[in-house]
């Protein structure tokens, strides 16, 4: 089965993310930004060819994700509820998502059909995620559903540490 490596924690970046292959070849380069409504983030293959890109979509009750192969929507992804645990759904494609988002361990399945499968890997070089992709033609959008996976995990994160600590500053000024 064909697997793909993206180096821990730079999925969410606003930085250049090379994804690799298990020998450590380069395969795609993920570049973009997020944050606001309409920014967006293109996966190229090392040749300068775009595969897939993903746009970020205000939506009313959270963010929205829309996902393009070859410049051709393929689907929107969206948060639909997150108990016990995360589960994602993209209509187009029927692909869902589900699994420890938190800890980056989880599967993209259409049915009973697997699609992806999401785990932590560690190396000398450092932590990666490891894409587990049985057809390799699937891989350049799973790379962009996991992108988006990523920026949801760590951008709840940051607005956990946020606010807790314009708490703290609210209670040291009234002393």
């Amino acid at each position: 089965m064909p697997e793909f490596y993206i180096q821990d924690k730079q999925l969410s970046n606003i930085t250049r993310t090379v994804v690799t292959d298990e020998k450590g070849q380069f395969l795609f380069l993920l570049v973009g930004r997020w944050g606001t409504k309409g920014d967006a983030l293109s996966l190229y293959q090392m040749n300068g060819n775009l595969v897939a890109s993903i746009k970020q979509i205000s939506w009313t009750f959270g963010k929205r994700f829309e996902i393009y192969e070859n410049y051709t929507k393929v689907g929107s992804l969206q948060k639909i509820f997150n108990w016990p645990g995360d589960f994602y759904y993209i209509p187009r494609l029927n692909w869902s998502v589900y699994g420890d988002i938190y800890n980056h361990h989880y599967k993209i399945r259409r049915f009973n059909e697997e699609i992806m499968q999401m785990n932590k890997a560690v190396f000398l070089t450092g932590d990666y995620y490891m894409l587990e992709i049985p057809d390799p033609n699937n891989a350049p959008t799973c790379i962009c559903v996991a992108a988006i996976m990523d920026y949801w995990l760590y951008n709840r994160n940051r607005k956990k540490k946020a606010a807790l600590y314009f708490d703290f500053k609210l209670s040291n000024s009234l002393d």
